[in-house]
């Protein structure tokens, strides 16, 4: 992955070999490993503030926010950044002296910078989900490849070692071979109450600019801007899409995972603008390094009795665990912080192996690293784009009904209420 500069100016002038080796001649000091990178992050309240504290040791050249007050402490801590409350005014005023973006935007608003920021050349570090459906998803993972470029989904969890030592425990087959295995998100958020009133727009916010891509989208309410948006089809993917790529990272780095060909789900009655308070999902998938395929189960909810009747163990301690591994010998019990044999008795004796995977510098600086031609980062969009997508891919099935999965097709069959989701009309201005 080589580290690109003058990004904007060689992406519009690829011609012969000749003129790019000239341009790469033309390297800043920060072509130096050691050199800072020139950011501008998309959204620097809530989540943006967070990754702001990760990589405030990098240049900081730019901030954008729609919302004056959820951005207010990032612009006082930060008073000589430049601001902007459009992402692609920030663009071409400084896009050409930038290296990376960083975009912690609700999930509606992830495509759009993040597809024109790498169209630029730029290294992206992108919340989850990573887009808003499964069409901008594949359009963003494609694309960095194709031009190698430096990303990172926010998954931060992937770097905490117990995750590492799970994945390690799976290859040692401390469980034998895995045929499916069982992951949940606790809690009952979704369905949010429907307003009934219409407040006016706070001066602080600009509500066309935070609507942006989406088509007939509802008018501004508290509830839903700046936070409650996660909860409604049209700017949000629930609880699924907020905790789905964390949870599901576990399974998916252990077990070598990549595209399901069957999805299934189950839930309460469906409505159509809000996202479920509960519901359960079945991904089929054909191949894995278990040297066979596997069906993985979502629940968001308490997983209840699945896990007794699988393990064959009644009152399992489930206090912060959220993936249960089912194999040959045995079954893995897992969260983000720690994990557990079962049955008890029979792993007293087992040795654990030895660490073999790398620790992390640090989530944050994995991405930093690459956009600096190291290693990719642990997440990048090739690892975290299937991933990303089998999170939307729930979603749909909720809403849809089942469906078979032609991934490289993005295709739903026979459903087609299910394919009018994979990709969705956005409203005029915003066209791609």
């Amino acid at each position: 992955m080589k580290y690109k500069t003058n990004r904007r100016h060689a992406l519009k002038t690829i011609v012969a070999s000749s003129v790019m080796t000239s341009l790469s001649a033309q390297g800043r000091a920060a072509d130096s490993p050691n050199e800072k990178l020139n950011l501008a992050f998309i959204g620097v309240g809530g989540r943006g503030e967070a990754n702001l504290k990760e990589l405030h040791s990098q240049n900081i050249v730019a901030f954008v926010d729609v919302d004056e007050e959820r951005g207010g402490k990032s612009f006082e801590s930060y008073p000589s950044v430049q601001r902007f409350k459009d992402y692609r005014k920030m663009l071409d005023e400084v896009g050409s002296r930038l290296d990376g973006v960083v975009i912690s935007t609700p999930d509606h608003t992830h495509f759009h910078p993040a597809y024109a920021a790498m169209q630029m050349g730029l290294h992206v570090y992108l919340e989850k989900p990573l887009a808003h459906n499964v069409w901008e998803t594949r359009m963003l993972t494609n694309y960095a490849a194709k031009h190698r470029l430096a990303t990172q989904l926010g998954c931060q969890r992937h770097a905490i070692p117990n995750m590492a030592h799970v994945v390690e425990l799976i290859a040692a087959g401390a469980i034998g071979k895995v045929s499916q295995v069982y992951c949940w998100k606790s809690g009952n958020r979704g369905m949010p109450e429907m307003p009934t009133d219409r407040p006016p727009i706070p001066k602080t916010v600009d509500y066309d600019l935070w609507v942006g891509p989406v088509k007939n989208a509802r008018p501004y309410h508290p509830s839903i801007c700046p936070y409650g948006w996660r909860f409604w089809w049209q700017f949000g993917s629930g609880e699924t899409g907020n905790w789905g790529c964390h949870i599901l990272d576990i399974s998916y780095w252990a077990l070598g995972l990549g595209h399901a060909d069957r999805v299934q789900a189950s839930g309460p009655p469906v409505d159509a603008e809000r996202s479920p308070k509960a519901m359960h999902c079945e991904f089929h998938f054909p191949t894995s390094n278990q040297g066979g395929p596997i069906k993985m189960h979502w629940d968001h909810g308490d997983p209840g009795t699945q896990l007794e009747d699988v393990t064959g163990i009644s009152g399992l301690n489930l206090k912060g665990m959220n993936t249960c591994f089912i194999g040959e010998k045995g079954s893995l019990l897992a969260g983000f912080d720690k994990h557990q044999l079962l049955p008890e008795d029979q792993f007293k004796e087992y040795t654990v192996p030895a660490h073999t995977i790398p620790k992390s510098p640090g989530f944050h600086q994995e991405w930093v690293h690459a956009c600096k031609g190291n290693a990719p980062a642990t997440c990048n969009f090739d690892y975290s784009g299937p991933l990303s997508e089998t999170v939307l891919l729930g979603n749909v099935a909720y809403r849809t009904g089942d469906f078979m999965w032609n991934h490289q097709e993005l295709s739903t069959g026979e459903n087609t209420k299910a394919q009018a989701l994979i990709r969705e009309e956005y409203r005029t201005g915003w066209d791609i």
